[in-house]
């Protein structure tokens, strides 16, 4: 299992790592890790190994099994020994944006009130996919209270649930394709917002911003049909 720092701290940038397995297919596995694992449409983050004598860059990092994490090098190129204590450092400005936008999207899906079936997040942009069986009537009137709830300066914490305690609130699951990951007994929540002014509470695993005031302004974009039922409703970045 490897240590996830990315849960304890979002906004740390370097630590210590050392490495307990480097795989068949030349990943790279420590006892330690900042890295984000790709999840939940959100993307696994890049950055650097480095050691005496030798620097790596990361491309990603994916789930491995076990809970594990495994660090994929962006090229082919000497890889660290097991046993090696090293420093890793994220590619910090792609992680923030995705971390605004994973929060930006948790409010859009409080301002659409509706079954989210889908969801993605990039750097310049994220979407989500509802079940929307009719147009939105006024996007302005929406990117409006989207804005306004996150000029709210909410708090965003996370708080842990036990399975039987989410079963007894299927409410606080939104997303239709993709429920939280079981088997360890306890489910990782998401709040935006104190008691009772918390504006949205759900699963959720990755990495946000400690306050909504970090967003900044948001656009809405795009929305396409992509079914009989379902729209994606794309968010942008300023």
């Amino acid at each position: 299992m490897t240590q996830m720092l990315f849960r304890d701290d979002a906004y740390a940038r370097q630590a210590e790592g050392r490495v307990v397995e480097i795989t068949s297919e030349g990943g790279i596995v420590l006892d330690a890790t900042l890295f984000y694992p790709t999840a939940g449409g959100q993307p696994g983050d890049s950055g650097q190994l480095s050691w005496p004598g030798a620097t790596l860059d990361i491309a990603t990092a994916v789930k491995g099994p076990g809970e594990t994490i495994i660090l994929l090098p962006a090229e082919a190129a000497p890889l660290p020994a097991v046993g090696q204590l090293l420093s890793q450092k994220l590619n910090w400005d792609r992680r923030y944006r995705h971390m605004r936008m994973h929060t930006a999207l948790h409010l859009l899906s409080v301002v659409i009130a509706l079954p989210v079936s889908g969801g993605a997040i990039a750097a310049d942009k994220g979407r989500l996919d509802f079940d929307m069986p009719e147009a939105l009537e006024d996007k302005d009137a929406l990117e409006d209270a989207l804005n306004r709830l996150i000029g709210c300066n909410m708090e965003v914490t996370a708080e842990w649930i036990t399975e039987a305690a989410l079963d007894a609130q299927p409410d606080l699951v939104k997303t239709m394709s993709v429920q939280p990951p079981r088997g360890s007994g306890q489910i990782r929540l998401v709040r935006i917002g104190i008691g009772a002014e918390t504006a949205d509470l759900q699963p959720c695993g990755g990495t946000h911003v400690a306050n909504t005031s970090e967003i900044g302004p948001v656009r809405i974009g795009k929305i396409e049909k992509k079914g009989r039922q379902n729209r994606r409703v794309y968010l942008h970045l300023d």
